[in-house]
């Protein structure tokens, strides 16, 4: 069974479209134009390594891999997964941090013909469950000694009386084929062979709007050529080095610090996300291009920025509004400063390169794709806007997604196939381009130092607690994360605490970052004059309470 085979089905595959529901005469343009190519992701990148062998593929706190080192090493881990009796095809729940070993793990996995499911490691039962079984995993890969959770331990939970799941693995304890690095190679190549560019190769998670996460079917040719993209408008080359601090495993992750640098030749600079381990190494390695998530605004202000500063030529920044002055404090050094704004669906808009302060101010950027389509709708509706009103961001393009994994939701989609994203956005006419500003959501998101949460689905988890009547989460602003959650509540009449909030939702095993972080008890939560909970006052009302607290 291959990727295609698995994923392609319950994705609704019919005749005409490929495995992820690209219709085929799409995917024969994007082809014809050089867009997407013909090769698997393992196949580019063994095809990179072959170019640059003797160039750092990735550098970690655990030590460094050149491109002829990595694909030895996944090579022969991938023919060890095989022998385990995993086939192409079959997904694997992925729940690992930064590490050297998680890139040999991807791909490890990618080489096998395995579908990575990219989770994070903060998710829990709640989250993992339901995914698991909605892809049916047939392996889970964790880490070992993570810091809070023992989650190899919670991998076994997870598979006791799961229908498909077969095994536990654990990040650098995984299999190796006992066989030479050209016999290693020949399998691998056997395996890819039967595989097609356009069958799924990776599951990514959407932040949704009701429910757990749904899983985004990512094709080879399209996910390698939105990495491919992104690299080529930051202009990186095989000098570059790459710095990481966000989740790896993540379409960010994944897109930005392995396969983008990965395109060229360039070498990922992989760290944890607090500056005070990261900053050495980046510094170090000498980047020379970074991503910031807002968690990581405050970088200018370590006091080995500076020394970063100097070899700086790209610096990134995504997750939250942008200051003038941040732009300022990143770029001290002389680095090009931009934004990027992107989702696990796709679309990604990035500054573009030499553009004026109004547009980068104003504006998160263009499509990095020259057959990207942005259009603003009024919402709910396939009518366009006029430029500068404010509507919904719907977008297509050739590694934008046309349908969710095993769901049939039109309403996510317009008639001609453009996903609508829930962002409010306007089109702004800056230095030429018809640049895009973000105005807010329609989705009910809180976006936690790029996690997005889903209130409807903790405000449904809360009102499973015995004394909560009402429930409503909204965002309140932070500023090291730009957003954190706070519950509004009504019971029966017993008070609840935070702590007993923060209890239950453990009890249901749900993911930490997703809890309440402050909570504020009502007789009454406030409604609209149509008898709907009044988001917009209780979220004016804790950004008022907070300011009167900082005062």
């Amino acid at each position: 069974m291959t990727a295609g085979t698995s994923a392609g089905t319950s994705a609704g595959t019919s005749a005409g479209t490929t495995a992820a529901g690209f219709p085929a005469e799409l995917a024969d343009r994007y082809r014809a134009e050089g867009l997407w190519g013909t090769r698997t992701l393992a196949e580019e990148f063994h095809a990179v390594a072959r170019a640059h062998p003797d160039r750092d593929a990735v550098v970690a706190a655990q030590g460094r891999l050149t491109y002829a080192e990595l694909d030895e090493r996944t090579d022969r881990v991938a023919v060890g997964l095989a022998g385990l009796g995993l086939r192409p095809g079959d997904p694997v729940i992925v729940q690992v941090t930064n590490r050297l070993e998680t890139v040999v793990a991807w791909y490890a996995l990618l080489k096998a013909g395995l579908v990575p499911v990219a989770t994070l490691a903060a998710h829990r039962g709640h989250e993992i469950a339901h995914i698991s079984r909605a892809v049916g995993a047939r392996a889970h890969l964790v880490e070992a000694g993570t810091r809070g959770t023992d989650l190899v331990a919670f991998a076994h939970e997870q598979a006791v009386d799961h229908p498909t799941l077969r095994h536990v693995l654990v990040l650098g304890d995984l299999p190796t084929g006992d066989v030479d690095a050209d016999e290693a190679r020949r399998r691998v190549e056997e395996i890819q062979h039967g595989i097609d560019p356009d069958d799924v190769a990776v599951f990514q998670l959407s932040g949704g709007t009701t429910g757990v996460p749904k899983l985004i079917p990512r094709p080879h040719a399209e996910y390698w050529y939105n990495a491919r993209a992104y690299a080529e408008v930051l202009g990186w080359t095989a000098d570059d080095r790459v710095g990481h601090l966000i989740p790896v495993i993540h379409n960010a992750g994944v897109v930005c610090g392995v396969h983008g640098p990965h395109t060229v030749g360039a070498c990922l600079v992989l760290t944890d996300h607090d500056l005070d381990t990261a900053m050495p190494l980046l510094v170090a390695e000498r980047a020379t291009s970074v991503l910031f998530g807002h968690v990581h605004y405050r970088a200018p202000e370590h006091p080995l920025y500076d020394e970063l500063a100097a070899t700086l030529r790209v610096v990134v920044l995504s997750g939250a509004k942008v200051s003038e002055e941040l732009f300022a404090a990143a770029g001290q050094g002389g680095a090009w400063v931009g934004q990027l704004f992107g989702m696990a669906e796709g679309m990604f808009l990035v500054t573009p390169r030499g553009s004026s302060a109004d547009l980068r101010r104003t504006t998160v950027g263009v499509p990095i794709s020259p057959l990207d389509e942005a259009r603003i709708l009024a919402p709910g509706t396939e009518e366009e806007v006029a430029d500068g009103e404010v509507g919904e961001l719907c977008c297509r393009g050739p590694y934008t997604l046309r349908g969710y994994h095993g769901l049939d939701r039109p309403e996510a989609f317009t008639a001609d196939g453009a996903y609508r994203t829930g962002d409010l956005a306007a089109v702004r006419l800056l230095d030429g381009y018809r640049a895009i500003s973000v105005e807010g959501r329609i989705k009910d998101l809180i976006n936690r130092g790029g996690e997005k949460i889903n209130a409807e689905e903790v405000e449904l988890l809360l009102l499973a607690h015995p004394h909560v009547v009402e429930a409503a989460l909204v965002a309140m602003p932070d500023p090291r994360l730009g957003e954190r959650g706070c519950a509004y509540v009504a019971t029966d009449g017993t008070p609840v605490t935070l702590a007993d909030l923060q209890a239950h939702l453990t009890a249901l095993d749900v993911a930490k970052f997703k809890w309440p972080e402050r909570v504020e008890l009502r007789e009454a939560l406030p409604r609209t004059k149509v008898g709907k909970l009044d988001k917009v006052a209780m979220t004016a009302d804790i950004a008022a309470r907070l300011s009167g607290e900082d005062t």
